[in-house]
């Protein structure tokens, strides 16, 4: 009897996942038509998604990364 509970509590946990793997496809697609919808218009994609890599960060870790790449470029005379 717990072989079969088990398989049936499997068989549901795998279903969900694929299901949220069919999620995740759709809305990667979604996410690549904005990209497009953003290019046609004249916006640089690799522009916006270095902003949206800044928004995730907190604060103090972009100030951080700021100051290291400004050291970087200081040791290269840029």
């Amino acid at each position: 009897m717990t072989d079969n509970i088990s398989a049936e509590q499997l068989r549901l946990l795998i279903e969900r996942v694929e299901r949220l793997e069919e999620e995740k496809r759709g809305i990667s697609d979604d996410v690549k038509d904005v990209y497009a919808e953003a290019k046609s218009t004249g916006f640089d994609v690799k522009t916006m998604k270095a902003i949206i890599r800044l928004r995730k960060m907190e604060k103090h870790h972009r100030d951080e990364a700021d100051m290291l790449l400004e050291t970087y470029l200081q040791a290269l005379g840029m």
